[in-house]
């Protein structure tokens, strides 16, 4: 197989990438990757197609074809320099994004060594996703067990024992460790390095006083709880997302400092199980960030399991007596005290960057310390790059596996890759779940479209009507001249299933109308989607099942 770039006239949207797509397909090409904004594609053909099989493929496509490169025998070209270094790719870290350039670096043929100061596998597998999302599950196991809808079955609950879970989560942790991260080290031939990095200058950093140095590095060292200024606070025996999924004895009472998507879910999480739980946020709105048809439908979730909401809190200070957590706030004016056993704080992360000495490399940070990049994931320095939470970019796990296969493509392909978020999905794990992709009513405005939006109360939606849990929403954002979709929005059971194929609605610029002249499976979540689309310029209340 051969490699290539080939540069291309007449691209003016995604659907001219899919054009390409299938015409290169077709005369056999395989990892196409094209951009209408570049103006180019890059792909791999088999010895027997000849650049000029390509040529004709793009014109008879409609296109025209202009320079085309061979860059098989360029794969380490852009990191060719006069130094000679350790490692072509030295990553400081070890999650989502550093496995995911260390893979693709490694199959460009580059020499890659990594370094961890703590436990391989970074936050998704340790101490994030992985284990709350597990514990998730059985939180709603039992709260579906307490707060089952249907007359005639007969559930009931008993104590739950914490630790029994705890240790069952640790053994899921540990197994999928070691299959996804740790095993891969040998298998594609890594070097891991123990211990904390430290930039010596641009081209070095030392680890327990012995000095590496790498052609392109990629500080991929994610981020951690930040805990916020309150008086008293250092002072009380607070736990954090990390420690809190470590406990082996349920609290009776658990309050949460913060309701952004880690306070909600491992607030809803303890709450399922069964502690008294109290969210107190500072803002007015729950969700802010959302149009309010999703933080009014979560608020009213929250609200209907039991859970307590303090918004538009002031805090005064924290502070413990024996083994109660005392959280004195203001509200409306009144001052209130808020007593626990157990007291999260789950008030937002900030990026590890602190032991790093950046400064010596040459690497600009931002207000928060976080990591700043260019589109192409480089930072001030030329030679080193990052990706994932350490950017305080979108913190989701698939997002910085993307960003690490760019900085592959960017530092050890030459490929001048430009990073693109502009669509990607979000899910919040509580039940009903939250998701979402594109732009809301109000960013969409704000960007200068003229909006059209349809909201579906999930009561309209047959598979939550059969599920007796109606509480929920969908809302499609779409231009008003186009109907082109524009962003798509959920609360319901599986909103997190749905959302996928709402991305690729907003990914490749469909419309309303596609949506309405699709099939959904009926009692499928999914239906809800083309629902909605329906609901447009209809009442679906008033049609029959499956009826468009």
């Amino acid at each position: 197989m051969k490699k290539y770039r080939i540069k291309i006239n007449g691209m003016t949207c995604t659907g001219c990438e899919q054009h390409i797509y299938a015409a290169l397909t077709n005369i056999g090409a395989l990892n196409i990757e094209t951009s209408f904004r570049r103006g180019e594609s890059v792909f791999e053909i088999p010895d027997d197609v000849n650049a000029e099989n390509v040529r004709q493929a793009i014109k008879q496509a409609k296109y025209q074809p202009e320079d085309i490169e061979d860059i098989s025998t360029q794969k380490l070209k852009d990191i060719e320099l006069d130094i000679k270094s350790d490692y072509d790719l030295l990553i400081i870290g070890s999650g989502g994004a550093a496995f995911s350039a260390a893979i693709k670096s490694i199959e460009y043929g580059a020499k890659v060594g990594m370094i961890e100061r703590g436990t391989v596998g970074g936050t998704c597998v340790n101490v994030g996703c992985v284990p709350s999302k597990t514990l998730l599950r059985a939180g709603e196991i039992n709260h579906i067990a307490k707060a089952n809808p249907f007359i005639g079955l007969q559930t009931s609950v008993g104590e739950v024992d914490l630790a029994s879970l705890v240790k069952q989560k640790d053994e899921l942790v540990s197994e999928l460790r070691n299959q996804k991260y740790i095993d891969l080290i040998d298998e594609y031939g890594i070097d891991l390095i123990k211990g904390e990095a430290k930039f010596i200058d641009e081209n070095t950093v030392e680890v327990n006083g012995e000095k590496h140095s790498a052609k392109r590095f990629l500080i991929a060292t994610g981020a951690s709880p930040s805990i916020p200024t309150i008086s008293g606070l250092e002072e009380v025996d607070y736990i954090t997302s990390t420690t809190l999924l470590e406990l082996k004895k349920m609290p009776k009472r658990l309050t949460v400092m913060g309701s952004g998507y880690i306070g909600l879910e491992l607030g809803q999480l303890f709450h399922n199980l069964g502690s008294e739980v109290t969210l107190i946020q500072r803002s007015d709105c729950l969700l802010k960030e959302y149009d309010p048809e999703i933080s009014e439908a979560v608020e009213k979730v929250l609200t209907e399991q039991g859970i307590n909401l303090l918004k538009g809190a002031t805090y005064e200070r924290v502070e413990q007596v024996g083994a109660v957590k005392k959280v004195y706030v203001t509200v409306d004016g009144k001052k209130k005290v808020v007593e626990s056993e157990q007291l999260l704080v789950a008030t937002g992360r900030k990026p590890n960057t602190d032991s790093l000495n950046l400064s010596a490399a040459g690497v600009e940070v931002g207000k928060r310390n976080e990591i700043l990049i260019n589109d192409y994931a480089r930072t001030s320095n030329q030679k080193i790059y990052a990706a994932g939470d350490v950017t305080l970019g979108p913190q989701f796990v698939y997002v910085a596996a993307y960003e690490g296969g760019v900085v592959a493509d960017n530092a050890i392909g030459g490929l001048n890759k430009k990073l693109d978020l502009s669509v990607f999905p979000a899910v919040t794990f509580i039940n009903p779940s939250i998701a979402t992709v594109g732009l809301t009513e109000k960013k969409a405005k704000e960007q200068g479209y003229e909006v059209k939006t349809s909201v579906l109360s999930l009561d309209s939606v047959p598979r939550a009507l059969v599920n007796r849990e109606t509480t929920g929403v969908f809302k499609v954002v779409a231009d008003a001249k186009t109907l082109k979709i524009l962003g798509v929005h959920i609360v319901s059971e599986n909103a997190g299933d749905v959302i996928y194929a709402a991305t690729l609605a907003v990914k490749f610029g469909l419309t309303v109308e596609d949506l309405k002249d699709s099939l959904a499976p009926y009692l499928t979540m999914a239906e809800g989607l083309r629902l909605t689309a329906l609901t447009f310029d209809k009442d679906v209340s008033k049609l029959s099942c499956c009826a468009g």
